[in-house]
């Protein structure tokens, strides 16, 4: 099963220093290789750094959703890498200044892209096109000489 590398506690509040103020450039990583369960694993993951970076509980319906759609992107994005990429390696959640940013690894040589044309009454193919709905911004990053890539999207903060 992965192991979540997380720092410990800090603090009464989600900054370094309990201030309240998020932890601006701070990176979680979840190993997800051989682990059972990985799209609840991943949530549970990002929802506790949702917690301990200020976004939850929220105080209004918009921050309410933000998160929301922050955890819908990742079951999205750690879906995909289980059917279409033998399997997702590792997570990693990045809170930067007003962007958080998703990545997930997967073994995977294809290139992910919402199926045109969308067709919302259908069953499946729905996943890259939410990822594209409600992400500022999403791609694909392979390593030279690697198998495998990194896809990531980046999601608007809360205001």
């Amino acid at each position: 099963m992965g192991a979540a590398q997380q720092q410990p506690p800090r603090g009464l509040g989600p900054g370094p220093d309990g201030s309240g103020a998020p932890p601006v450039g701070e990176t979680r990583r979840l190993a997800l290789d051989d682990a059972s369960g990985v799209v609840p694993l991943a949530r549970d993951f990002t929802r506790q750094a949702l917690y301990d970076w200020g976004w939850l509980p929220a105080a209004s319906a918009d921050r309410r959703a933000a998160a929301e759609d922050v955890l819908l992107v990742v079951s999205e994005l750690v879906t995909n890498a289980c059917l279409h990429a033998d399997g997702p390696e590792e997570l990693r959640v990045s809170l930067q200044a007003k962007v958080l940013r998703l990545e997930v690894a997967d073994r995977g040589t294809g290139q992910p892209a919402p199926r045109t044309p969308h067709r919302a009454g259908r069953p499946g193919g729905h996943g890259m096109f939410i990822v594209q709905r409600l992400c500022l911004d999403w791609g694909v990053v392979r390593a030279a000489g690697a198998a495998g890539k990194t896809v990531w999207a980046e999601l608007a903060a809360p205001a």
